[in-house]
């Protein structure tokens, strides 16, 4: 994967917004088309009415419009159907870079739940 992906944020989208710019903002951060995803909260609207609006305005309390003034968003991010393009032995090495990335964090976590400073960091935050 791409290693701008742990910075971007999710922001309600101003310019492509028909009610308030969940369905909008949610497309954009997962790169999913936008009709789709509001295609898919039209029937989940349907089929659980209380949970979707509470969920969906919900959203709209807590998540930040992006700023009018932003630049557009990277290539990268707009749209998913740009990323089918790549080929099959990039996606593999991305995926496999990734996971190498997150087996060496995983181990370094390991090493510092195993050590007596953990340990000795839990007995004095029990005190």
């Amino acid at each position: 994967m791409r290693d701008d992906y742990g910075r971007r944020r999710f922001f309600r989208d101003r310019k492509n917004r028909k009610i308030a710019g969940v369905c909008a903002g949610i497309a954009d951060y997962f790169g999913f088309d936008v009709t789709i995803t509001r295609l898919l909260a039209i029937v989940a609207f349907f089929m659980a009415p209380p949970v979707t609006l509470l969920l969906y305005f919900g959203l709209v309390m807590l998540v930040p419009a992006s700023d009018s003034n932003a630049e557009e968003p990277p290539p990268e991010r707009r749209a998913f159907r740009q990323d089918l393009r790549s080929s099959p032995a990039t996606t593999v090495t991305d995926v496999k870079r990734t996971l190498l990335r997150l087996d060496t964090r995983l181990a370094r976590l390991e090493r510092h739940v195993t050590s007596s400073q953990f340990e000795l960091d839990r007995k004095i935050r029990n005190l």
